[in-house]
C-alpha cells in the first residue's frame, strides 16, 4: 500500500504513477523500480489537479525542481490519467 499525494488515500502499490527524484532529474516512473527517491500518485485527473495545486511533489519529496520540470511532469501525467 502507497499513499497518494494528491488525495492522501493509502492503495495498492499497482493503482498509482510514481514519481522520483534521482540526481537531480525528475520523471514519471511507469515500471515503479526506477532509481531514486519517488512518490506516488493515483491515474486520477482530479488526483492530479490536487497535487499540482498543493505543490505536493516538491514538499513530499522535499526538493525545489524548479517550475519546467515540475510542468514537464505534470503534462507527462496527463498521458496516464483515466
Amino acid at each position: 500500500m502507497r499513499r497518494c499525494i494528491g488525495c492522501m488515500e493509502s492503495k495498492p502499490k499497482e493503482n498509482l504513477i510514481r514519481i522520483t527524484w534521482y540526481e537531480g532529474s525528475l520523471d514519471v516512473d511507469t515500471t515503479g523500480k526506477a532509481k531514486g527517491r519517488g512518490v506516488y500518485i493515483c491515474r486520477d485527473k482530479n488526483c492530479i489537479a490536487k497535487a499540482k495545486k498543493k505543490g505536493a511533489v516538491a514538499r513530499s519529496l522535499r526538493i525545489d525542481p524548479g517550475k519546467q520540470e515540475l510542468e514537464k511532469v505534470f503534462e507527462e501525467l496527463e498521458n496516464y490519467a483515466e
